[in-house]
């Protein structure tokens, strides 16, 4: 019979917040559970460990998606594989051999057989330029991760700017360079330069739930009430666990006077998120919207429902 932790058991052993667990849940991290096995809690320790070594959690996404797509039969590169931090840059053993997560390039020589076990290169044949195009995605990543870098710093913003565009010089496809440089203006109230950089990451990503949800705060921002509303349900479309876009449609709603859908909202943001500091605000939000909702119903029913005695 396997063993299984309960989420406080783990939070305890591993001295986790409840909101970071929730977090690398709703990043797909993790599978969201009640319940955790000796499996689960190796992978909670590789993201402590890499958080501790400040890597940021787009990072570590990019690299999982990366691993998955490259290497046959690995559901889970948390558990199946070694990740860590090599001088702030993630990196994998696997098998005896180490790579690049991100590239899938080889930094200890496999035989060819192994080579074939290991890789599942995309559909197309292996072309003569594939190492060239290797490194410039390499390069791309290098220039996006500096990006990263000078944002966690606090540096000048024609710095961050100036990382993340030499990123997209290299690969125009990068959504993640894109959605970045869109918030980096946006921080600075540049809107129209956010604008285009969010809608071009969608054009990249259609199904991009960050695009969708960024956009959203910036008419939102904007006063465009409906447009933010139609990006933050499309953020939902992609990810109905995204609890950052139930909670500001509540707020949306609530300002609309659509009481209704608001409580349908706070109620489904509680459930993803019930122990963080803005879960509180949810809740004082739901019972004032309950509150409202149950003294109108009694002014209605004074009147139109009472009868004289």
């Amino acid at each position: 019979m396997t063993h299984a932790w309960s989420r406080e058991a783990v939070r305890r052993l591993l001295d986790l917040s409840e909101r970071q667990l929730r977090s690398w849940e709703k990043q797909n991290f993790i599978p969201v559970s009640e319940t955790f096995t000796f499996s689960d809690l190796l992978a909670l320790r590789t993201l402590l460990a890499l958080r501790k070594s400040n890597i940021a959690a787009i990072r570590i996404r990019r690299a999982l998606t990366s691993l998955r797509e490259k290497i046959r039969d690995v559901e889970n590169p948390l558990t199946e594989m070694k990740l860590y931090s090599d001088h702030g840059r993630i990196q994998v053993q696997f098998g005896g051999q180490q790579m690049e997560p991100i590239t899938g390039q080889l930094l200890l020589n496999f035989d060819q057989t192994e080579l074939s076990r290991l890789l599942s290169f995309p559909d197309k044949p292996p072309q003569k330029d594939d190492s060239r195009a290797a490194s410039r995605r390499l390069e791309a990543e290098r220039w996006f991760e500096k990006g990263l870098d000078l944002e966690q710093r606090g540096a000048p913003l024609d710095d961050v700017v100036e990382a993340y565009r030499k990123a997209l010089e290299i690969d125009p496809a990068s959504a993640g360079a894109l959605v970045n440089l869109g918030t980096a203006y946006f921080n600075s109230r540049a809107w129209r330069e956010a604008e285009r950089y969010y809608r071009e990451a969608l054009k990249v990503d259609p199904e991009y739930a960050l695009a969708h949800f960024n956009l959203g705060n910036l008419y939102d921002e904007m006063g465009a009430r409906d447009q933010a509303l139609e990006h933050y349900q499309a953020a939902l479309r992609s990810n109905n666990a995204y609890a950052d876009a139930h909670y500001n449609i509540a707020l949306l709603y609530q300002s609309l006077g659509q009481q209704l859908h608001a409580v349908r909202h706070w109620k489904a943001y509680l459930k993803l998120d019930p122990g963080s500091t803005w879960a509180a605000i949810a809740r004082r939000e739901l019972a004032r919207l309950r509150e409202s909702t149950v003294v109108s119903r009694g002014q209605a029913d004074d009147g139109t429902g009472g009868q004289a005695t």
